[in-house]
């Protein structure tokens, strides 16, 4: 997760990026009692108070599981980031990087398939209404997840990921060589840059746009009105932003991190510059757990309102049948009246 040189790569130029550890130890810090706290409510939420349960809740659900996982972790990172040595041994090491990964490219590829899901239901909602059940939700997060961890557990258990220098301190998933920047790491980084970043950014901004443009379009059909399109508009662009805010600083530094670990682009001032950027752009990326709770605020709260608005429009299909039952005798239209107003409800669908 965090790669510093080795001593004897890159003689020439002098590394001064002991800042790190510091900036690691306080953000990791705040992002554990935040992202903890929000995810734990939002898990909370999800599975005890939501009332409607459909297929992103399905996703963000997973998107929670992924954000606590790795939030679980940031206590031992925090001890090694202020101690500068890690005491717990190979094994959780290959553990604590394998989650971070885990959650960074899983979150992103959970958010595309909310990303998805939302441009299927606004723009193709007829089309899409046989792909999207909570049966083909549960089987994407599960090719999410065993993609994600083909791509992670690589990484955190075939190397050596514990090292140790002349004063006796371990070091955690640091100090690579060029020759393993070379030989492993920079194929890891061309995967998960093309499969877990640019593949769910371009996802992610294609299927915004044309939402956008369909619900800009008079004579787009909105249940709720200019009130409901207005927070679903809202709902986009704070789900686009947070998005691109986390994950395309670091990984755009870390594409130019590989370029110079394995001296495709060599320059001391280029590698001062990558090196002072890449602890800076890890912390936005880990404060993801913190951000995505905010995506969960405003989609659960275009789903509640969908879901008050079904209650209200059945109390009033309500109070139609039953006039037109009370007008009417006959035992046969009342069951028919009956059978009619639940396919309505049933085949009703929202955003």
């Amino acid at each position: 997760m965090n790669h510093t040189a080795s001593p004897l790569d890159n003689l020439n130029c002098s590394k001064n990026d002991m800042f790190k550890y510091p900036l690691y130890s306080t953000v990791f810090s705040i992002v554990f009692v935040v992202g903890l706290i929000t995810n734990i409510v939002a898990l909370y939420i999800f599975t005890c108070s939501l009332k409607l349960r459909n297929e992103t809740t399905t996703y963000m659900m997973n998107l929670v599981v992924s954000d606590l996982l790795f939030v679980f972790t940031l206590p031992l990172r925090v001890f090694y980031f202020i101690n500068k040595n890690w005491p717990f041994g190979g094994i959780f090491c290959q553990i604590s990087v394998s989650l971070f990964y885990t959650n960074m490219y899983g979150s992103m590829l959970f958010l595309t398939c909310i990303s998805v899901d939302r441009f299927l239901a606004i723009v193709h909602p007829f089309r899409s209404r046989m792909l999207r059940t909570k049966r083909n939700a549960r089987i994407v997060c599960v090719a999410v997840w065993v993609l994600v961890l083909s791509g992670s557990l690589p990484t955190g258990f075939l190397l050596n990921s514990t090292t140790k220098d002349t004063d006796g301190n371990t070091f955690c998933f640091e100090n690579f060589s060029s020759n393993t920047w070379k030989s492993h790491l920079s194929k890891v980084v061309i995967f998960i840059e093309t499969v877990g970043f640019l593949i769910p950014l371009l996802l992610n901004v294609c299927c915004s746009i044309m939402v956008l443009q369909t619900l800009r379009r008079p004579q787009t059909v909105s249940r709720g009105g200019k009130v409901n399109k207005t927070k679903i508009l809202r709902m986009i662009i704070v789900h686009l932003c947070i998005f691109c805010f986390c994950f395309i600083p670091y990984n755009v530094n870390l594409v130019f991190y590989a370029l110079v670990r394995t001296k495709t682009i060599k320059g001391c001032f280029t590698e001062s510059v990558v090196r002072t950027i890449y602890p800076i752009a890890l912390c936005i990326a880990v404060s993801n757990c913190c951000f995505d709770p905010i995506v969960y605020y405003f989609t659960s709260e275009t789903i509640q309102n969908s879901f008050k608005r079904k209650s209200q429009a059945s109390r009033s299909f309500d109070v139609k049948f039953s006039e037109a039952m009370q007008s009417e005798s006959s035992p046969s239209l009342q069951w028919s009246l009956k059978n009619l107003k639940a396919k309505v409800f049933h085949n009703e669908s929202s955003v």
